[in-house]
Protein backbone atom coordinates (compact mmCIF):
# COMPACT_ATOMS: atom_id res chain seq x y z
CA UNK A 1 0.00 0.00 0.00
CA UNK A 2 1.33 3.43 -0.89
CA UNK A 3 1.58 6.03 1.84
CA UNK A 4 2.23 9.75 1.90
CA UNK A 5 4.25 10.12 5.07
CA UNK A 6 7.03 12.00 6.80
CA UNK A 7 10.62 10.80 6.66
CA UNK A 8 12.81 12.28 9.37
CA UNK A 9 16.09 14.00 8.65
CA UNK A 10 18.19 16.64 10.40
CA UNK A 11 20.22 16.26 13.56
CA UNK A 12 19.44 15.28 17.10
CA UNK A 13 16.73 17.56 18.57
CA UNK A 14 16.61 19.50 15.25
CA UNK A 15 14.20 17.51 13.05
CA UNK A 16 13.43 18.29 9.44
CA UNK A 17 10.99 16.06 7.60
CA UNK A 18 10.60 15.13 3.94
CA UNK A 19 7.10 14.39 2.69
CA UNK A 20 7.56 11.21 0.67
CA UNK A 21 5.55 8.61 -1.20
CA UNK A 22 6.64 5.20 0.05
CA UNK A 23 5.45 1.63 0.32
CA UNK A 24 4.05 1.07 3.82
CA UNK A 25 6.44 -1.88 4.28
CA UNK A 26 9.56 0.27 3.89
CA UNK A 27 11.34 1.74 6.91
CA UNK A 28 10.31 5.24 8.01
CA UNK A 29 13.59 6.87 6.99
CA UNK A 30 14.48 4.27 4.39
CA UNK A 31 13.63 3.74 0.76
CA UNK A 32 10.89 5.85 -0.82
CA UNK A 33 9.41 6.26 -4.29
CA UNK A 34 9.35 10.04 -4.57
CA UNK A 35 9.95 13.12 -2.46
CA UNK A 36 6.96 15.48 -2.77
CA UNK A 37 7.70 18.11 -0.13
CA UNK A 38 9.27 19.06 3.18
CA UNK A 39 8.17 20.12 6.66
CA UNK A 40 10.22 22.01 9.27
CA UNK A 41 8.39 21.96 12.63
CA UNK A 42 10.93 24.29 14.28
CA UNK A 43 9.81 27.31 12.26
CA UNK A 44 6.74 29.35 13.30
CA UNK A 45 3.47 28.55 11.54
CA UNK A 46 3.37 31.96 9.83
CA UNK A 47 6.60 31.42 7.84
CA UNK A 48 6.34 30.14 4.27
CA UNK A 49 9.56 28.13 4.68
CA UNK A 50 7.89 25.83 7.25
CA UNK A 51 6.13 23.69 4.61
CA UNK A 52 6.91 23.16 0.96
CA UNK A 53 4.74 20.85 -1.14
CA UNK A 54 4.58 19.87 -4.82
CA UNK A 55 0.82 20.11 -5.26
CA UNK A 56 0.63 18.47 -8.70
CA UNK A 57 2.60 15.39 -7.65
CA UNK A 58 0.67 15.02 -4.39
CA UNK A 59 -2.64 15.13 -6.28
CA UNK A 60 -1.29 12.56 -8.73
CA UNK A 61 -0.29 10.14 -5.95
CA UNK A 62 -3.58 10.65 -4.11
CA UNK A 63 -5.29 9.76 -7.40
CA UNK A 64 -3.17 6.60 -7.61
CA UNK A 65 -4.50 5.49 -4.20
CA UNK A 66 -1.74 6.66 -1.85
CA UNK A 67 -3.09 7.18 1.67
CA UNK A 68 -1.72 10.07 3.76
CA UNK A 69 -0.85 9.51 7.41
CA UNK A 70 -2.77 11.61 9.93
CA UNK A 71 0.04 14.15 10.27
CA UNK A 72 0.50 14.50 6.50
CA UNK A 73 -3.30 14.73 6.05
CA UNK A 74 -3.34 17.65 8.49
CA UNK A 75 -0.48 19.37 6.62
CA UNK A 76 -2.24 18.83 3.28
CA UNK A 77 -5.52 20.12 4.76
CA UNK A 78 -3.83 23.29 6.03
CA UNK A 79 -2.45 23.85 2.52
CA UNK A 80 -5.87 23.13 0.93
CA UNK A 81 -4.68 20.12 -1.09
CA UNK A 82 -7.32 17.89 0.47
CA UNK A 83 -10.18 18.34 2.98
CA UNK A 84 -9.15 18.75 6.62
CA UNK A 85 -9.33 15.47 8.54
CA UNK A 86 -12.13 15.26 11.10
CA UNK A 87 -9.99 13.72 13.84
CA UNK A 88 -7.65 16.65 14.28
CA UNK A 89 -7.19 18.07 17.76
CA UNK A 90 -8.03 16.11 20.91
CA UNK A 91 -8.37 18.56 23.83
CA UNK A 92 -8.96 15.69 26.29
CA UNK A 93 -5.66 13.99 25.46
CA UNK A 94 -3.89 15.44 28.53
CA UNK A 95 -6.73 14.43 30.87
CA UNK A 96 -6.30 11.02 32.55
CA UNK A 97 -8.51 8.33 31.04
CA UNK A 98 -10.53 7.71 34.22
CA UNK A 99 -11.46 11.38 34.52
CA UNK A 100 -12.28 11.51 30.80
CA UNK A 101 -14.70 8.60 31.20
CA UNK A 102 -16.36 10.30 34.18
CA UNK A 103 -16.81 13.50 32.16
CA UNK A 104 -18.34 11.55 29.28
CA UNK A 105 -20.79 9.86 31.65
CA UNK A 106 -21.61 13.19 33.26
CA UNK A 107 -22.25 14.74 29.84
CA UNK A 108 -24.63 11.91 28.97
CA UNK A 109 -26.58 12.30 32.22
CA UNK A 110 -26.39 16.10 32.45
CA UNK A 111 -28.90 16.95 29.69
CA UNK A 112 -31.45 14.51 31.12
CA UNK A 113 -31.33 15.27 34.84
CA UNK A 114 -28.42 17.50 35.83
CA UNK A 115 -25.87 17.51 38.65
CA UNK A 116 -28.10 16.28 41.53
CA UNK A 117 -28.18 12.78 40.03
CA UNK A 118 -24.38 12.60 40.15
CA UNK A 119 -24.31 13.22 43.91
CA UNK A 120 -27.22 10.93 44.72
CA UNK A 121 -25.70 7.67 43.41
CA UNK A 122 -22.42 8.39 45.22
CA UNK A 123 -24.19 8.94 48.54
CA UNK A 124 -26.69 6.12 48.03
CA UNK A 125 -24.27 3.60 46.53
CA UNK A 126 -23.81 1.66 49.77
CA UNK A 127 -27.49 1.77 50.89
CA UNK A 128 -28.64 0.79 47.41
CA UNK A 129 -26.48 -2.33 47.61
CA UNK A 130 -27.78 -3.14 51.09
CA UNK A 131 -31.43 -2.75 50.12
CA UNK A 132 -31.40 -5.58 47.55
CA UNK A 133 -29.58 -7.78 50.07
CA UNK A 134 -32.39 -7.29 52.54
CA UNK A 135 -35.08 -7.82 49.93
CA UNK A 136 -33.61 -11.00 48.52
CA UNK A 137 -33.59 -12.87 51.88
CA UNK A 138 -37.16 -11.68 52.56
CA UNK A 139 -38.24 -13.30 49.31
CA UNK A 140 -36.39 -16.50 50.22
CA UNK A 141 -37.61 -16.48 53.81
CA UNK A 142 -41.34 -17.09 53.02
CA UNK A 143 -40.35 -20.30 51.24
CA UNK A 144 -38.98 -21.68 54.50
CA UNK A 145 -41.00 -20.11 57.32
CA UNK A 146 -39.02 -21.52 60.25
CA UNK A 147 -35.64 -19.86 59.47
CA UNK A 148 -37.11 -16.32 59.26
CA UNK A 149 -35.95 -15.37 62.71
CA UNK A 150 -32.59 -17.09 62.24
CA UNK A 151 -31.90 -15.74 58.74
CA UNK A 152 -32.23 -12.05 59.61
CA UNK A 153 -29.44 -11.94 62.23
CA UNK A 154 -27.08 -13.99 60.03
CA UNK A 155 -27.60 -11.70 57.03
CA UNK A 156 -27.01 -8.47 58.95
CA UNK A 157 -23.52 -9.51 60.07
CA UNK A 158 -22.22 -10.39 56.56
CA UNK A 159 -23.48 -7.08 55.12
CA UNK A 160 -20.71 -5.25 56.91
CA UNK A 161 -18.13 -7.98 56.21
CA UNK A 162 -18.66 -9.76 52.87
CA UNK A 163 -20.01 -9.36 49.36
CA UNK A 164 -23.54 -10.40 48.29
CA UNK A 165 -22.19 -13.53 46.56
CA UNK A 166 -21.06 -14.90 49.91
CA UNK A 167 -24.47 -14.26 51.49
CA UNK A 168 -26.52 -16.21 48.95
CA UNK A 169 -25.12 -19.65 49.89
CA UNK A 170 -25.64 -18.92 53.61
CA UNK A 171 -29.31 -18.10 53.03
CA UNK A 172 -29.77 -21.26 50.92
CA UNK A 173 -28.09 -23.53 53.47
CA UNK A 174 -30.74 -23.00 56.20
CA UNK A 175 -33.46 -23.74 53.65
CA UNK A 176 -31.91 -27.07 52.80
CA UNK A 177 -31.57 -27.92 56.48
CA UNK A 178 -35.05 -26.64 57.36
CA UNK A 179 -36.87 -28.58 54.64
CA UNK A 180 -35.64 -32.04 55.72
CA UNK A 181 -36.29 -31.17 59.38
CA UNK A 182 -39.92 -30.31 58.59
CA UNK A 183 -40.34 -33.51 56.55
CA UNK A 184 -39.02 -35.65 59.44
CA UNK A 185 -41.53 -34.11 61.88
Amino acid sequence: MLKLRLSRGGTKKRPVYKVVVADSRFARDGRFIEKVGFFNPLLPKEKKERVGLEAERIKYWLGQGAQPTTRVARILGENELMPMPANGNNPNKAVPKKERNKKEEDNKEAPAAGAPKEEAPKAEAAPAEEAPKEEAPKEEAPKAEAPKAEAAPKEEAPKAEAAPAAEAPKAEAPKAEAAPAEEKK
